[in-house]
């Protein structure tokens, strides 16, 4: 429908000389906009819109109008995620869509860089058109950093400035997508220049990552690239920093990252203006999505950590609305905008009775009320695990030149709970026979990548600390930020060259072997990254993987999503690639053993 057409028809209906298609009735209006509970509020809506919001809709009501009794409860605009990769969930945007839309979610903005990072511009546009066939919004950031660091990864495919200037004119594109690459920023390297420069000229958000925890001069000059927000703070001074400097503040709740808690006194306690904060939650594991939610169980945490229910609300819609230029359109219940509508019992309890989305009741009562889309995935997106050959223990051996079984000094990767950064961590080990092994009491396990794009047969092996496994093991994933290889660790060489070789097999997913045997297996056939299944059904195949890391010994929260990002090579300290062992805080590859 043309703009002309609707805004007549809102006029007509708000004025009574048209009849609304729904009217809600009797609703504690949630009107983010002025920070007010306003009571007996009636929602008139037309051709999914707003027309009309007031104490008295009975003018826009015919025989025909549907008529919904809010019977006193909240009507809580829909609530947005401003930060977030579907891919993270394990599923499909249609399958993402069903598992979050009955718990309120009405729009979510997606950087889809891992599937960039297999198939480059295709991949990122065969997510922008299964966007676009969803019931609730789905805007896409066009990823900026494929590779996140260049030359210290090699990605299954790249995007170029050219790419970025191209998808900036596509429909449903919002912004560049988290700038990753915060030295090339600082460093004005030409790439991330004409990215920055192709979405500003294009009038399109530009997304941050800046997780260094450096506050000084390399952050100013990441943040004169005109970077407009960050979800990578972990302190109360990150916060300040960033809106300080005109960003806004990304505070995330994911499955794995906690940084809401840790940053929430810029606003409790030092007053900022809660206006300039938004809610996301990054990466959300698929069974945290079902058993747990999506930005219900955001809100639910922020109320929890002391943000009052108002503030809380604002941060997942009106302020996320208004960063993105969209607030004409979505983020606040009011007239001319999408009729994206929760009906809400209780703003502490959240859990949406019903949910309306672009004008029509897709969920009640939990459950979908909707037929989804039906999508089909090309065989290329299907077939992306290639190894160069049938991996063996000895892949992942880690030999010393040292001619003698003296003591020598490995970088290792220390794992922090809870939290994106590792430790870089310097542990004395005794080698034996010239190979360094695995020391389960010291809690040090294997931790190698595995090239699984142009099938090289390269496998970078070296040590990591935290997972605790106590069993002998391998586990796999081809989850691997962000350049998705195949990444794999254990007690056993002989486990995870199994666990590799399973991965081969089934087309990716994540795996884990004990004693020889399969204990835990989720299967990702859409890029080695998600699953056509439902989100429920995905669910309980990844709850077997991690109760895979239960029985290894792990009892880290969410220790598969903290697994992937052990190849991130854009977060501090010390991470692996498909080159080698990189120190990220200054940017250099170090030796396994030094």
């Amino acid at each position: 429908m043309s703009s002309l057409k609707l805004t007549k028809k809102l006029v007509n209906v708000a004025m009574g000389r048209e009849t609304a298609d729904i009217v809600i009735r009797n609703g504690v209006w949630v009107s983010v906009q002025t920070g007010e509970f306003i009571p007996n509020t009636d929602i008139a809506i037309i051709d999914g819109h707003i027309a009309f919001v007031g104490k008295n809709a009975s003018h826009t009501v015919s025989k025909d109008t549907i008529i919904i009794d809010a019977q006193g409860k909240y009507l809580v605009p829909g609530l947005l995620d401003g930060h977030m990769h579907i891919e993270s969930g394990m599923v499909t945007v249609t399958e993402f869509v069903r598992a979050v839309a009955k718990r309120g979610t009405t729009g979510i903005f997606a950087d889809p860089h891992e599937i960039a990072n297999v198939f480059g511009i295709k991949g990122v546009k065969l997510m922008v058109d299964e966007a676009a066939e969803q019931p609730i919004h789905v805007w896409v950031q066009m990823p900026s950093c494929v590779p996140s660091a260049p030359g210290f990864e090699t990605p299954g495919s790249e995007i170029t400035p050219d790419d970025v200037a191209e998808a900036m004119q596509w429909d449903g594109i919002i912004g560049l997508g988290e700038v990753m690459d915060f030295p090339g920023v600082f460093n004005a390297s030409d790439k991330m220049m004409a990215e920055i420069a192709a979405a500003r000229d294009a009038g399109k958000v530009i997304g941050g990552h800046y997780p260094n925890l450096d506050l000084g001069r390399d952050f100013h000059g990441y943040v004169a690239a005109g970077i407009e927000d960050d979800h990578e703070g972990t302190r109360p001074e990150d916060a300040i920093a960033r809106v300080r400097q005109g960003m806004k503040s990304m505070l995330r709740y994911g499955s794995a990252w906690h940084d809401v808690e840790s940053q929430v006194d810029a606003i409790l306690k030092h007053k900022l203006d809660s206006r300039r904060f938004i809610l996301c939650t990054d990466d959300s594991h698929v069974e945290t999505l079902v058993e747990d939610g999506h930005m219900d169980r955001v809100l639910r945490h922020a109320l929890d950590v002391g943000l009052p229910p108002m503030i809380a609300l604002q941060m997942m819609t009106i302020n996320t609305a208004e960063h993105f230029g969209l607030s004409r359109e979505i983020g606040m219940i009011a007239p001319g905008r999408w009729a994206d509508v929760l009906i809400v019992d209780d703003l502490t309890d959240f859990s949406p009775k019903m949910v309306i989305a672009k004008g029509q009741v897709i969920a009640q009562n939990g459950e979908m009320t909707i037929e989804l889309p039906k999508i089909e995935y090309p065989e290329w997106v299907r077939k992306s695990v290639h190894l160069g050959h049938k991996l063996e223990a000895q892949d992942f051996a880690i030999l010393t030149e040292s001619s003698s079984d003296a003591s020598v000094t490995a970088n290792v990767i220390g794992v922090i709970e809870n939290q994106a950064p590792t430790k870089h961590l310097k542990i004395e080990v005794k080698p034996k026979d010239g190979q360094v092994h695995v020391d389960i009491e010291k809690d040090l396990a294997k931790l190698a990548l595995v090239e699984r794009h142009k099938g090289t047969g390269s496998v970078i092996t070296g040590l990591v600390s935290g997972f605790g496994f106590t069993e002998q093991c391998g586990i796999a994933s081809t989850f691997a930020h962000d350049s998705h290889h195949m990444i794999v660790t254990g007690t056993n060489e002989e486990y995870m060259a199994l666990a590799a070789n399973k991965l081969a097999e089934v087309g990716g997913g994540q795996v884990v072997i004990k004693d020889g045997e399969v204990i835990g297996l989720v299967e990702l056939e859409i890029a080695g990254l998600m699953s056509r299944e439902e989100a429920s059904i995905v669910a309980k195949k990844a709850a077997s993987v991690l109760a895979g890391f239960e029985a290894c010994g792990c009892t880290l929260n969410s220790p598969n999503m903290q697994f992937s990002l052990l190849s991130l090579v854009v977060i501090p300290e010390l991470r692996i690639s498909d080159l080698g062992l990189v120190d990220v805080s200054k940017f250099e590859f170090v030796p396994i053993i030094e």
